[in-house]
């Protein structure tokens, strides 16, 4: 591919049937997406997104007892103009929908439009040039709230590609997020007011219940790199911004942890978020915590807890529900608060109004989900390994029935639709005092009476946690080599959610040990279940999972070919070359300049002499999370110590990709690397062997 930067060394293509991959490939996302979904707040519409795969994101609105009378919700002039269109949002009303839309635009900027959803114009609220997104109306529904880069030149975070580097590092072009809003009575479309500080980054908010100000997380700039050490604040729209909790500041078990998804109580009183050991923003897990609106101690309402809430809402001033992760499957549940909310009161949990083995969510936030002003219904879409996208409904105190326990099924867009891939199990084992959960997927048509090879895929963070979903889109894909005729394991090792905080914890100062501990205890279990053959196991990852594919080869030689997108190969050259080094404190300690020898301690270069496995290397050029030059220092290490590998840079890449073309290319040399060093199909065993 044009553009490319291919390195090899002792390594050469092999051939694969491209006919047959391209055919796997084509399959694993058949079927129509669901986008963003959106329930009006008196229960009565559904708004979502929907398109084939690659969706063309047309706004449908239906009634929500019958979604197959649907109507179009867009900007658009004419009805084949295309635009991008997304950011659901429901006036508090139900009489209308504001979404952004570049249907104005020749160079792809959004601006906020708002729909009566009665066939009419969608009216243009704002002129704004800059990266903009979640769009949250005003209780009173006067104003709708969003996120704001001005003369953004990339979106906000780190995932992106990074820009070029030049000028004054740190200081010159910093871009800052900040709360914005739009006033919905405006007859003609204006630029923003801004009412967040230009001294901070904002990442998450909420409005005020009396409408007249917000709470946000938020740090000083560059953003990417501080939100690890964000506080929360209130303020009023045209005021000053009061810090209302620093957690590097406060005592006990949040100190120095990461806070999110703020939620302010009917009342005003009370603020609840998501506070725990987080490695990403965005990707959210923790306990659930309140604190008063006007600062002090905070309260941890889920201590204990074995599972990773994620997402929480009021209702009304004594209820919250949660969206947690609990083992494999997402659930709901109910807290219900008596007393000082704040200080001693009691805290009860109810039973889950629904868990899923399976991916959950609205499409906003993580597990994040959509419900009625009264809380008396959730909306989400969901999918598993086996049922592709649908969207459900959940209603606490009435018992459903549907194809997932708990909900009821609204559409019926992937009706008839089957995986391209073997089925699922989720699977647990004991190792030192953790159970931990993994999902394996067997290899299509799968014969008991064959011997498979098994691919291992460790999932970035390390906060983060496998949970089973529908198809894939290019890259490392499980379902893919499924569909290949490989065993798949992803599993949760300590550091992931889902197990609870003690859990997501475990893994602090202790990279690349207890966690290679749990998977390689993972594989021995799916080796004492199945016909998997010893000599013909891999393991991948991306990011997190990169750095454990880099380390893992370093410690044991169990892996016969590894592929490691986006690792990290020494984490003390690391710490000076991402853009997001607040990570590492709450992980490491410290940072590398006072205390280097733990960083040393769990770095793979320092190890490199004991890797054989012939290891495929890629990552992208602009990458801030995982910088190239981490992937050229173990590409580097294994070429001279005469270990096959291969490195791939991909020009004008981030740490998460856009081009579709090179996310298949990934995938097309992982598939070409494993099929050379364990290749799939019985009585392969021998080539295996020979290609060592």
């Amino acid at each position: 591919m044009a553009g490319l930067l291919v390195c090899a060394a002792g390594a050469s293509a092999q051939s694969v049937d491209r006919a047959h991959v391209d055919e796997v490939m084509r399959g694993l996302n058949r079927g129509h997406s669901v986008g963003q979904v959106a329930v009006s707040p008196d229960g009565k519409q559904l708004a979502w997104i929907t398109g084939g795969r690659g969706g063309d994101g047309q706004i449908l609105v239906a009634p929500i007892g019958d979604l197959k009378k649907t109507q179009r919700v867009t900007a658009a002039a004419k009805a084949d103009q295309h635009c991008a269109e997304n950011d659901l949002a429901w006036e508090p009303d139900s009489k209308a929908l504001a979404f952004f839309s570049d249907c104005a635009s020749s160079n792809g900027q959004l601006d906020l439009y708002l729909s009566r959803v009665d066939g009419t114009p969608a009216k243009r609220l704002t002129q704004l040039k800059g990266y903009v997104h979640e769009a949250a109306f005003s209780p009173d529904g006067t104003k709708i709230a969003f996120l704001y880069v001005e003369g953004a030149t990339r979106p906000a975070g780190a995932l992106a590609a990074m820009k070029p580097p030049a000028g004054v590092i740190g200081e010159d072009g910093v871009e800052v997020q900040r709360v914005a809003y739009a006033d919905v009575a405006a007859n003609e479309p204006a630029t923003a007011i801004v009412s967040s500080p230009a001294n901070l980054h904002a990442y998450e908010f909420d409005w005020a219940p009396d409408s007249k100000g917000f709470a946000y997380v938020a740090a000083a700039p560059p953003g990417e790199n501080n939100w690890w050490v964000a506080k929360l604040y209130t303020q009023v729209l045209a005021g000053e911004a009061k810090a209302v909790l620093a957690p590097v500041e406060v005592a006990g078990p949040l100190h120095g942890l990461q806070i999110a998804v703020p939620r302010w109580s009917p009342d005003g009183k009370t603020i609840a978020f998501i506070g725990g050991l987080m490695s990403d923003q965005g990707s959210t897990g923790g306990d659930v915590w309140i604190v008063s609106a006007q600062g002090g101690a905070p309260r941890d309402l889920t201590a204990g807890r074995p599972a990773s809430p994620a997402w929480v809402e009021w209702s009304g001033n004594e209820y919250l529900f949660v969206s947690e992760l609990a083992g494999g499957n997402n659930q709901l549940i109910r807290l219900h608060l008596q007393g000082d909310r704040t200080g001693e009161g009691s805290v009860t949990f109810g039973s889950p109004i629904f868990s899923i083995p399976g991916s959950v969510g609205d499409g906003r936030w993580s597990h994040s989900l959509s419900s009625t002003a009264d809380k008396s219904m959730f909306v989400f879409q969901a999918n598993t390994y086996e049922k592709a996208p649908e969207i459900y409904a959940a209603k606490p105190g009435t018992v459903m029935t549907s194809g997932l326990e708990g909900v009821m099924q609204l559409s019926h867009l992937n009706d008839g639709v089957e995986p391209g891939w073997g089925r699922s199990v989720s699977l647990s084992w004991k190792n030192d005092d953790f159970r931990v959960q993994g999902w394996l997927l067997l290899p299509k048509d799968y014969d008991q009476n064959k011997k498979y090879p098994l691919i291992v895929e460790v999932h970035g963070g390390p906060a983060a946690a496998v949970q089973a979903s529908w198809g894939g889109r290019g890259g490392l894909s499980a379902t893919a080599f499924s569909a290949l005729g490989y065993f798949v394991l992803q599993p949760n090792p300590r550091g992931s959610y889902g197990q609870g905080e003690a859990f997501t914890q475990a893994n602090r100062k202790d990279f690349g040990y207890g966690d290679l501990k749990d998977i390689l205890k993972g594989v021995d279990t799916v080796e004492a279940q199945y016909p998997i053959d010893p000599n013909r196991v891999g393991i991948t990852g991306w990011s997190y999972g990169g750095f454990m594919t880099m380390f893992a080869v370093t410690q044991t030689d169990r892996f016969k070919a590894a592929v490691s997108g986006a690792g990290i190969a020494n984490w003390q050259s690391y710490y000076g070359e991402n853009s997001i080094d607040q990570w590492m404190i709450p992980y490491f300690g410290s940072s590398v300049y006072d205390d280097p020898g733990a960083y040393a301690r769990e770095s793979a270069i320092n190890f490199i002499k004991n890797v054989k496995t012939p290891t495929l290397v890629v990552v992208g050029d602009r990458d801030g999370e995982c910088p190239a030059p981490q992937s050229y220092e173990f590409w580097h290490a294994l070429r001279d110590e005469h270990v096959p590998t291969q490195l791939v840079i991909y020009p004008n890449e981030g740490h998460g990709f856009v081009n579709p073309e090179h996310r298949r290319d990934v995938m097309d040399r992982a598939v070409e690397w494993f099929a050379k060093y364990l290749p799939a199909g019985a009585g392969n065993e021998s080539q295996a062997s020979a290609n060592r």
